[in-house]
C-alpha cells in the first residue's frame, strides 16, 4: 500500500479505534507517515520506542495503599487523557517478553490497573525479518491484535511530497532520472548506507549547507552508498556545466543542444521548473528542438510548475506538433 492510501487507512482505523501495524524496510518514512496523520487529525502523538524498554517499564511501579494494599503506578509516558496516537515504533525488534506486556495493551486498552483513554488508538510499525534489521519474530498473540499493512514506496507520491518539504532541486532532478534509487536496499548486500527516502532527506540537507567540494563525494557515500553516490556526482558535476536559463530563453534557436541523454535530462528539468507564463514562447520554441521525448519531459514539467502554459496558444501548437508523441 502506499503513503496516499497508507494515510486514508490510518484516517478510518483511528476513527474505529483499531490498532495497526505498518511494516516495511528501513528508511522508507513509516513513522513519517504516522507523525503527518496525527498532525492533520490535530491528535497528540506519543512515540514510544518499545525496544528501549523491559517488561516491567510498561506496568509501572507498585505502592502500598492506606488499606495496605498494592496498588500499581503506570508510567508517565502512557496517556492519561485526551486524544491522540501511542505509536509503538519498532515493536518487532523489542524483546520478546515486552512484546508480550504490550498484548493487553493493544486488544484491551489495558495494562493492569492502567487503563488507555478512549479517545487513543495504538499504532505498531517495524522491519520485516526479510530486512535482516534487528527484529524478533512477531508473536501470532500479538499479531492477531493488530490490522497489518504492508508499506510500499512511489516515486511519484514521494516527489510531491518532497517539492512540498523543502527537498533540494539536484536531488528531486537526479531521482526523476534515477527513479530505481529512490529506495535500493538489498538485505544480502554489507554496505552500511543506502538509497532510501529517508537517506535522500539527508543527502538534501548536506547539499544545502553546500559543503567544500572535496568533502562533497565521501559525505554523500556515508548517506547513500557508494554507487548512489557516484552516480549523484557525476549528475551534480553534469548540471553545473549546463548553460543557465536565462541564457536558454535569451537564445532558444541557436542554443547548441546535447547529445548526452543524462545531460539533455538534466537540462530539460532545470528549465522546466524555471517554467513562467510570461516567457513561454521562447521555453516552447527550445523545446521544439529537442528530440521528441525530451521535448514532451520538458513541457511536462514546465505544465507542472505553471498550468498557465498549457492554456496558451504556443503551447496548443507545441502540441499539435507533438501530437503523435502525447497520445
Amino acid at each position: 500500500m502506499n503513503a496516499s492510501a497508507i494515510t486514508q487507512a490510518l484516517e478510518l482505523l483511528i476513527a474505529i479505534r483499531q490498532p495497526v501495524f505498518l511494516w516495511g524496510p528501513p528508511g522508507i518514512g513509516k513513522s513519517q507517515v504516522v507523525r503527518q496523520s496525527a498532525e492533520r487529525l490535530g491528535l497528540q502523538l506519543i512515540d514510544l520506542r518499545a525496544v528501549l524498554l523491559d517488561p516491567v517499564d510498561l506496568r509501572g511501579l507498585p505502592r502500598i495503599t492506606a488499606e495496605g494494599t498494592a496498588q500499581w503506578c503506570a508510567p508517565a509516558f502512557l496517556p492519561q487523557e485526551g486524544r491522540g496516537i501511542l505509536f509503538l515504533d519498532e515493536l518487532n525488534a523489542a524483546p520478546p517478553l515486552v512484546q508480550a506486556a504490550c498484548y493487553q495493551l493493544v486488544l484491551d486498552r489495558r495494562l493492569g490497573e492502567y487503563e488507555l483513554p478512549g479517545e487513543w488508538t495504538v499504532i505498531g510499525a517495524g522491519n520485516r525479518e526479510s530486512d535482516r534489521a534487528v527484529a524478533h519474530r512477531m508473536p501470532s498473540a500479538l499479531a492477531n491484535r493488530f490490522v497489518h499493512i504492508d508499506f510500499d514506496v512511489e516515486l511519484e507520491q514521494w516527489l510531491r511530497w518532497a517539492e512540498t518539504s523543502g527537498i533540494s532541486e539536484e536531488v528531486i532532478a537526479f531521482l526523476r532520472f534515477r527513479p530505481s534509487l529512490l529506495h535500493d536496499f538489498d538485505p544480502e548486500r554489507s554496505g552500511r548506507a543506502f538509497p532510501s527516502p529517508r537517506s535522500w532527506e539527508f543527502a538534501s540537507r548536506l547539499l544545502k549547507r553546500q559543503p567544500h567540494p572535496p568533502l562533497v563525494r565521501d559525505l554523500l557515500t556515508g548517506t547513500v552508498g557508494p554507487a548512489a553516490a557516484a552516480e549523484l556526482s557525476a549528475f551534480l558535476d553534469i548540471r553545473r556545466s549546463l548553460p543557465t536559463v536565462e541564457e536558454i530563453l535569451a537564445n532558444p534557436h541557436d542554443l547548441e543542444i546535447p547529445s548526452d541523454p543524462a545531460v539533455l535530462f538534466a537540462l530539460c528539468e532545470m528549465a522546466g521548473r524555471a517554467a513562467e507564463a510570461e516567457r513561454v514562447r521562447p521555453l516552447l520554441d527550445f523545446a521544439s528542438r529537442l528530440p521528441d521525448e525530451f521535448s514532451v519531459l520538458l513541457v511536462r514539467e514546465a505544465v507542472r510548475v505553471c498550468r498557465q502554459i498549457a492554456e496558451s496558444d504556443d503551447f496548443a501548437r507545441w502540441a499539435e506538433r507533438h501530437a503523435e508523441v502525447l497520445v
